[in-house]
């Protein structure tokens, strides 16, 4: 309690004050720093799972197509988007290359991911002595994110 035979001790000096608003600065300074750097990195997490989502979901429309083994193939002509639907087995898929993701059933693009770019390709290969089919799906997107799945298929 401030009383007029203490007055000289009560509050705080200029000097006091200065050093406190310098402190409190630098102290606010890092944990804006800190939080602007947390919310920039958000996203990625983001981006990486769109690309694990886009990667599986075109590795399993390959890998529920017919089995077709390298001399049956019978599509002629480079895979695109625009012949996506007329794909009748596995190697059909083989060389398919977007930029941008789209619906199957009608060709439209999917907002929001204009940015990803989709890659596809069958080879045969075999596990134990046993031939098939590998099929690699990669997938880039923004941020630099490089997403690939493997998958195989046995006639």
């Amino acid at each position: 309690m401030c009383t007029r035979q203490n007055a000289r001790h009560c509050g705080f000096t200029l000097a006091e004050l200065l050093l406190l608003i310098v402190v409190l600065s630098v102290g606010l300074a890092g944990i804006l720093f800190v939080i602007n750097t947390t919310t920039m990195r958000s996203a990625d997490p983001m981006v990486r799972k769109q690309a694990m989502a886009i990667a599986e979901s075109m590795l399993e429309e390959v890998l529920l197509m017919p089995y077709a083994p390298p001399s049956t193939g019978n599509w002629s002509g480079a895979p695109t988007q625009a012949n996506r639907t007329q794909f009748d087995d596995m190697l059909d898929y083989n060389g398919f290359h977007t930029t941008g993701i789209y619906r199957i059933e009608d060709g439209s693009p999917i907002a929001g991911l204009e940015k990803y770019n989709l890659d596809v390709a069958v080879v045969p290969a075999a596990l134990n002595g046993v031939s098939g089919l590998a099929v690699t799906v990669s997938v880039t997107g923004p941020i630099d994110t490089n997403y690939a799945l493997t998958g195989y298929k046995f006639n």
